[in-house]
């Protein structure tokens, strides 16, 4: 590790933090429909999309009806991109006659951009057509990324409404999110990564020869568009089969460092706007200092094993940007529920791949998906004042609000389901032939590729060890499962928790309140986080990454 390697890890580092506050205000403004410089140039689209789908954005909706309209959305976006998949090749846009998906491969590419995974197990310049890649994929990039951001949207509403059932209008917040937010930043990064070789045409693909001689296919295609809006939204999923390894998605330095800026800048920022939105900007500033801390200490370890114990291996590496830019990237995309990837994740130290495993387990809750991260985060938010409640004999309230028995049910809910997935799934795998015949290695190093799919699936992440293949009808329909309980089965608690808070009187503060807006709750807050994830996967892990780490040192492998 070089001074410059310390440079730019100080300058991400900074960067993000800068930014938070400016993006936090700015879509704190969107959501509360203030003026904010831009607005008039989008309005019109607004009012288009309100009239075209007979959209009142003044209605109300109580949790259950908010519930509905969002499981209804989502399921419409799923059979649309299911679809066309299916029916591709006699459909337009497709210069290099790609043939219709296979039936479960459909499905779990449907499911996975449907619930802002973008699990990829083909390879996109050999699967899908250009139609397929914009119509389907791209704008389910768009909409998956904004229904996170509704679901915070209707719990920051719970949190601070008096007595109340309404938690707003989800077709409104899902407009405004696309509109205002996630569509100018996209329009605006896809121009810049234009500008520094990123492909985006509609041409066939081009033959060239090498300076061997030898024939090669080069890919085109609209990779830009899609490009910005996977990193803004923490989709993740790469136009090509090599995903931002690929020099046509990430061409140039520069162009790396903000596609992996790009990558947490909206997650970080909705802490802003969550502050700003409840009326304590501290409250905002505490949750992404826990965010900060966490992603430190991970990126601690990974770069200190990379540069120490892997012995400086660029196995599974770009040599374009070396090691610190793979293994900073492998932080925040498993930290964000991104998924895209720089390097091949299957080639890291096992200290770097159980840190980008551990990201995941935690729920996603290291600044995680657009909107996602932060729901997730405020999951724990309730268990850490319930138990820190208990602790102190005082009754547990956030926000002004008690938290009681029925929110601490589902706050459970929201975290075993995901952990069943990454468990049980991964205990069936390793049980039948199905699951290990497509496993590239023996040993801890196949079981971790194992255990980091369905992790990657609850996680809603998307990214892979690589070694495993995953186009099989088990691994299809599994992981496609296990992206669906990952995804609904936090959202549906959450929202319910909102409708719950929602109805509730907001408490005034007295000498009794536990306090979270200081550092001793960060403390208490990470700690939660830490016991509940290593007391859940740390057996898990043993039989992974750790144990292959100890037979590294000792010159063992599989």
């Amino acid at each position: 590790m070089n001074y410059f390697d310390v440079i730019q890890l100080t300058l991400y580092i900074v960067a993000l933090v800068v930014l938070t506050p400016i993006t936090g205000k700015f879509m704190a403004n969107v959501f509360e429909n203030k003026p904010f410089k831009g607005k008039k140039a989008f309005l019109w689209a607004e009012k288009s999309i309100y009239k075209i789908c007979d959209i009142d954005p003044e209605k109300q909706m109580d949790w259950k009806k908010y519930t509905f309209a969002l499981l209804f959305f989502n399921l419409t976006g799923f059979l649309v991109v299911f679809l066309l998949q299916l029916f591709q090749q006699h459909l337009g846009l497709n210069p290099q006659h790609q043939k219709n998906v296979e039936g479960t491969l459909a499905f779990n590419t449907a499911v996975s951009f449907m619930t802002n995974t973008n699990w990829q197990s083909y390879s996109g310049e050999n699967t899908m057509s250009y139609l397929t890649q914009m119509l389907g994929l791209a704008v389910q990039n768009f909409v998956s990324a904004a229904t996170g951001i509704t679901v915070i949207l209707a719990l920051i509403r719970g949190l601070r409404n008096r007595t109340s059932e309404n938690l707003g209008n989800f077709f409104a917040d899902l407009t405004r999110s696309v509109v205002y937010v996630l569509l100018p930043l996209s329009i605006v990064f896809a121009v810049f990564l234009v500008s520094q070789g990123v492909v985006q045409n509609f041409s066939h693909y081009s033959e060239v020869t090498t300076l061997e001689g030898a024939k090669q296919i080069l890919p085109q295609g609209p990779a830009a568009s899609q490009i910005a809006i996977k990193q803004l939204g923490t989709n993740g999923g790469g136009f090509f089969g090599a995903n931002s390894a690929h020099p046509f998605e990430n061409p140039t330095p520069l162009c790396n460092f903000l596609e992996m800026l790009a990558i947490l800048l909206l997650p970080a920022g909705l802490t802003f706007t969550y502050g700003k939105m409840v009326g304590s900007v501290r409250q905002g500033w505490i949750l992404f200092t826990t965010m900060l801390i966490l992603f430190l200490v991970g990126q601690a370890i990974t770069t200190y094993s990379e540069f120490s114990f892997a012995g400086h291996i660029m196995e599974g590496k770009e040599t374009r940007f070396g090691i610190l830019n793979s293994v900073l990237w492998e932080n925040a995309t498993t930290a964000a529920s991104n998924g895209s990837v720089n390097a091949m994740h299957s080639s890291l130290s096992p200290l770097s791949g159980m840190v980008a495993l551990f990201n995941m387990m935690l729920g996603e809750i290291i600044f995680g998906g657009v909107g996602a991260g932060l729901y997730g985060m405020l999951v724990f938010v309730i268990l850490t004042v319930f138990i820190a409640g208990l602790m102190v004999g005082r009754t547990p309230e956030y926000l002004g609000k008690k938290i009681e028995s029925f929110e601490m049910k589902m706050a459970i809910i929201g975290v075993v389901l995901p952990s069943f997935v990454i468990l049980t799934f991964t205990a069936i795998a390793v049980l039948i032939p199905a699951g290990l015949n497509s496993i590239a290695n023996k040993g801890p190093h196949g079981f971790s590729e194992i255990l980091y799919a369905f992790t990657s699936a609850a996680g809603n992440n998307g990214s892979a060890f690589a070694g495993l293949s995953t186009n099989t009808p088990f691994y299809n329909i599994m992981i496609g499962i296990g992206m669906l309980i990952g995804r609904f089965g936090i959202i549906l608690p959450v929202l319910a928790i909102a409708g719950s808070l929602s109805r509730k009187k907001i408490v005034p503060v007295s000498a009794g309140t536990f306090q979270t807006d200081n550092m001793t709750f960060v403390f208490l807050l990470i700690s939660i986080i830490l016991i509940v994830g290593a007391l859940t996967f740390f057996p898990a892990l043993s039989l992974g990454p750790i144990i292959e780490h100890i037979l590294m040192l000792s010159g063992k492998t599989f």
